[in-house]
């Protein structure tokens, strides 16, 4: 059994159609039947069924396609580790985020990053998809919530407990309190992120647990608008805590919310059967110890 015969059977798998696979392959079509021939005769039963002109996968081809995935897997692995020690230095890294989280974890975090690591090329992408996309090998790392019954190849290192706050105009009555109950949401006008955004998705279960309504007539995609909104008094938002005391917006105060205080777990996650360049290895812990800076600065200006 050879892996140019496992390539082309999964080339079959794929578009379980042999002309198709074998142009996909650049190949001739009687070269790829031979091939398949060979591992069926190797393996002594059909890995296809043929009826009339569509094919399917036979029990012994779905216990082979699952065995070659494997093996596809570690193969990818292999190759990426003797890259990575060719290089050393060198290095690609690609991170989906969750959408908002930029603003707080990376801007600042990736310019110190590329001018300690220029060589490390790195891509951030702001996706309400991020664990769908690490599990399915799109990106290589992921920030974002922590996964309920998690896909067995995906490990978990938790980042930071993230509480939010309302952010309010200073001037607000509101403003001078250090804490609120949630319920009192329902007496403010708020701008919001969109539904499918992972902060409203958080204030929305909230507002369910507390069997209560809030008027967020003003919905916006981006941060700085919704910032900018409540500089100017338009309405209060909900952020992270940990954001609002990074950026430190003069005409923005902080107010805690209780009884619920909505709250997520944020980690990183990776697929443990992927090769873990040393690119990424860097980029964890660089993470965690801006992390920590943060949340030092944030008890700093409590305290």
């Amino acid at each position: 059994m050879e892996f140019r015969q496992l390539e082309y059977f999964a080339a079959v798998c794929k578009e379980l159609h042999f002309t198709r696979a074998a142009e996909n392959l650049c190949t001739t079509q009687s070269n790829l039947s031979q091939q398949i021939k060979f591992l069926e005769n190797e393996l002594g039963m059909p890995l296809f069924d043929r009826i009339g002109k569509r094919i399917a996968l036979t029990e012994a081809g779905k216990i082979l396609l699952e065995q070659s995935e494997i093996i596809f897997d570690r193969i990818d692995y292999i190759k990426g580790a003797i890259t990575d020690l060719k290089r050393m230095e060198g290095g690609m890294l690609d991170i989906g985020i969750l959408p908002g989280d930029g603003d707080l974890l990376f801007d600042t975090l990736l310019i110190n990053f590329h001018r300690t690591y220029p060589k490390l090329s790195i891509s951030v992408t702001e996706t309400v998809d991020v664990y769908e996309q690490v599990v399915n090998g799109t990106r290589d790392l992921g920030v974002t919530i922590v996964p309920t019954n998690p896909d067995p190849r995906i490990s978990i290192i938790p980042l930071f407990h993230e509480e939010f706050a309302l952010a309010i105009h200073s001037d607000h009555p509101v403003a001078k309190s250090k804490a609120i109950p949630f319920e009192q949401l329902q007496q403010l006008k708020l701008v919001m992120f969109g539904p499918e955004h992972q902060i409203s998705r958080v204030v929305h279960s909230s507002c369910k647990e507390k069997g209560i309504t809030i008027d967020n007539s003003i919905v916006t995609s981006t941060l700085s608008t919704l910032l900018s909104l409540v500089e100017q008094g338009i309405g209060a938002a909900i952020l992270p805590r940990l954001l609002l005391d990074y950026l430190k917006r003069d005409n923005i105060s902080a107010v805690s919310l209780l009884n619920p205080t909505p709250s997520q777990d944020i980690c990183i996650i990776y697929r443990t059967d992927k090769f873990m360049g040393k690119a990424a290895k860097i980029f964890i812990d660089e993470l965690q110890s801006f992390i920590q800076s943060v949340e030092d600065l944030s008890n700093r200006s409590l305290g």
